[in-house]
């Protein structure tokens, strides 16, 4: 019996974020061209609309005027119903920064900034959450994005901001928030956030390369459209790819010119192999653009030119990092993210 309900729950669950999502979609709808978009009965978009409309989900709008005979109702989603706040922490040539952005729930931005601090600790990722929720009460999930493997919220083994290394930071933080908390790995949403924003088609996969100055090298996959994390969240780690250095000896090879353009193909060409990706971007302070050439060269040694994949330089990845950390965290909002649209730009 109990089992029952709970298929009878998750199917309505299901149905109200198909109704949401075709709101978004068509900016305006009645519960006759919603009920077209879903494949709902008009009577269940119907019932749905009427329970958004009474939470303040979605709003009603104008009457639709037909041509004749009664006019329909017409409702829009509430984009403003709540907020979101991201945060993503970095290290980069010996700067600590701390990036947030509010935004509402189809990503358009409502404040953002990035600080530099003397440290990142589990205690400043507290003290801005406190402020955000305190100045926007109707924030109702955090995402945020770390240099590290994330399982299941937690940080696993080395991070590089060390103050994090080893933490349960979303688990901690629940006991403190009572909203959604989402804890991601930052090359994941970067991967997540580049493939959106260029729209690719589900069928294509990609991936992001990221090149620190003093960091371990990593990377993000998108295979089909799902973030590739493998058995243990330990997928897209290349600096542990068998290239004969252990990881402090790569750091500093990468910083050779004549080093980085051997081991970068090697590692570019182990991607290509792997997933045979449409796009590959690398990013990040030791790839400069000027580098292209002879790094398509060399793949072009190693890959058959008709598996070549594109490869370009992301000099800024900070759009793709908040795209997709506001896209996650969104999405965990809703009862089953494989059944929602990309709402995000």
């Amino acid at each position: 019996m109990n089992q029952v309900i709970s298929n009878t729950t998750k199917i309505k669950q299901i149905n109200v974020e198909m109704v949401k999502d075709a709101l978004i979609e068509l900016k305006y709808g009645t519960k006759q061209t919603i009920s077209s978009e879903t494949g709902l009965s008009v009577a269940t978009c119907g019932n749905i609309l009427n329970e958004l409309v009474e939470s303040g989900e979605v709003i009603e709008v104008d009457l639709e005027q037909p041509s004749g005979g009664r006019p329909a109702r017409r409702f829009m989603y509430n984009a403003n119903y709540c907020y979101v706040a991201c945060i993503y922490v970095s290290y980069e040539e010996g700067v600590n920064k701390i990036t947030h952005a509010v935004t509402n729930l189809v990503g358009e931005i409502i404040e953002e900034d990035s600080v530099k601090v003397d440290s990142i600790s589990y205690e400043s990722i507290v003290s801005l959450i406190e402020k955000l929720v305190a100045k926007y009460e109707i924030i109702k999930a955090i995402g945020i994005g770390v240099p590290a493997v994330v399982c299941d919220g937690d940080v696993v083994g080395n991070c590089d901001i060390k103050e994090l290394s080893n933490l349960p930071l979303q688990k901690q933080l629940k006991k403190l928030f009572p909203i959604e908390i989402i804890v991601e790995n930052d090359m994941n949403l970067k991967a997540l956030g580049f493939y959106r924003k260029r729209n690719f088609h589900n069928s294509k996969s990609i991936a992001v390369i990221n090149f620190p100055k003093d960091h371990c090298i990593g990377s993000g996959i998108i295979v089909d459209g799902h973030i590739i994390k493998g058995n243990t969240n330990f997928a897209g780690e290349v600096s542990y790819l068998p290239l004969g250095l252990s990881q402090d000896d790569l750091i500093k090879e990468l910083e050779k010119d004549d080093q980085f353009l051997r081991l970068a193909v090697k590692i570019i060409t182990s991607i290509i192999t792997v997933i045979n990706p449409a796009t590959i971007a690398l990013t990040g302070e030791l790839v400069r653009s000027d580098m292209m050439g002879d790094i398509i060269s060399g793949c072009l040694k190693i890959v058959p030119k008709e598996h070549m994949p594109e490869i370009i330089v992301r000099e800024n990845i900070h759009d793709d990092y908040i795209n997709g950390l506001v896209s996650v965290t969104i999405e965990s909002l809703a009862c089953d993210v494989q059944l929602v649209k990309k709402r995000i730009f």
